[in-house]
């Protein structure tokens, strides 16, 4: 066996193929984005590589590839000896660091000459992010989306997930973003992913999805957190059909207490994010919510919320950005259980099906009296 270089083009319509796929670079450039489903053998770490780079700089270009190379063979020798010691000869894995040069060609020569069938990713990450960056701006053209819109606390995510749980594609920003879009949106103890990495999952989501058929997404903003959604995604969303959800303000606040339950044992975490709309709201209604909150008194406030600010956001925002809104289908959603959200999505997988068939789809089928659990996390 030995190694062979391999263009980025081919590698990303094999990656099913490797049996894995190794990033050679150190653990920080791994975690701020990586090739989906890699695993990270750094050739160099962190401080080896920093401590390298400031000798090849400072001192001498020749001794810094000498101690290079030492630490490089170190820890090839470790990942070896931990992570492949009892493969197969036949295990062929896809390796690749920054550009495709010393670090992942060092680690792909051993493997090579060990036995192993290795593939080297010929210009590396870099040309990686750059494939990524340009399929982008052509995926979306080829997908047929349907976007949920509604106002806050129409359980819309549910609805996404009760969705895919019937087999529909889905396109769910926020769970790709971990942000739910809104100044309450972060989640506890789930840090966003960076720019790169949210791009790259949503081109992983975006290359699964069949053409022709139907794909449901959320409205959203043009970031959601801290995270830009891809411009050519943003508009092929905003000018798609719409499906708003509708549902009674009280079945709202009790849906928006449940799913955002961890703020009712931290309501100094509440607290802290109300305080990004005073400059929107004013210091005393800000003040007012705060001690509601603070106060236990979580219903009315959240109640204030929506009827103070969300909503006339949402009535503001939706019909300006999205070209389909005024001619959106109707969904009411009585409430937010397992079994209305299912049967809504069954009933707009049978209407979507219907339409491209060019039949009438029959009416929404009822959900029973019964109130299953309520839906969670």
């Amino acid at each position: 066996m030995a190694m062979r270089m391999m263009p980025a083009t081919e590698a990303l319509a094999r990656m099913d193929e490797f049996d894995a796929i190794i990033d050679a670079r150190s653990e920080s450039e791994f975690a701020e984005d990586h090739l989906p489903g890699a695993i990270n053998w750094p050739t160099l770490n962190d401080a080896e590589r920093a401590r390298v780079g400031t000798e090849y700089k400072q001192v001498s270009a020749f001794n810094a590839r000498k101690n290079g190379a030492v630490l490089a063979a170190r820890n090839i020798a470790s990942h070896i000896e931990q992570h492949a010691a009892e493969l197969p000869q036949a295990w062929r894995p896809l390796v690749y660091c920054w550009r495709g040069g010393q670090r992942s060609g060092a680690l792909g020569t051993v493997l090579g000459a060990i036995g192993f069938n290795v593939q080297v990713l010929e210009g590396g990450y870099r040309e990686f992010r750059r494939a990524v960056v340009a399929e982008l701006d052509l995926l979306p053209a080829k997908l047929d989306f349907r976007v949920l819109c509604g106002r806050t606390g129409t359980a819309k995510s549910r609805l996404l997930q009760a969705l895919a749980a019937e087999g529909a594609q889905v396109l769910d920003l926020e769970a790709l973003a971990v942000h739910r879009g809104s100044v309450l949106g972060p989640l506890p103890g789930q840090p966003q992913p960076s720019q790169k990495a949210f791009e790259t999952a949503v081109w992983q989501a975006l290359r699964q999805l069949r053409p022709g058929q139907p794909v449901f997404a959320e409205s959203e903003s043009r970031t959601i957190g801290r995270l830009r959604v891809p411009g050519v995604l943003m508009d092929k969303l905003r000018s798609a059909p719409c499906i708003e959800v509708q549902m009674a303000l009280p079945a709202r606040v009790q849906f928006l207490l449940q799913d955002y339950g961890h703020f009712l044992t931290d309501s100094d975490s509440f607290c802290e994010r109300l305080d990004a709309l005073r400059e929107v709201q004013g210091h005393a209604t800000i003040d007012g919510w705060q001690a509601q909150a603070r106060a236990g008194q979580w219903a009315e406030v959240v109640e204030q919320l929506l009827s103070r600010h969300y909503d006339p956001v949402y009535a503001r925002s939706t019909a300006r950005n999205y070209l389909g809104f005024g001619q959106a289908l109707a969904l009411a959603l009585p409430e937010a259980t397992d079994q209305r959200l299912h049967a809504a999505a069954q009933h707009l997988i049978s209407l979507a099906d219907a339409v491209q068939a060019g039949a009438t789809p029959a009416p929404p089928r009822p959900a029973a009296t019964a109130r299953p659990s309520p839906v969670r996390e």
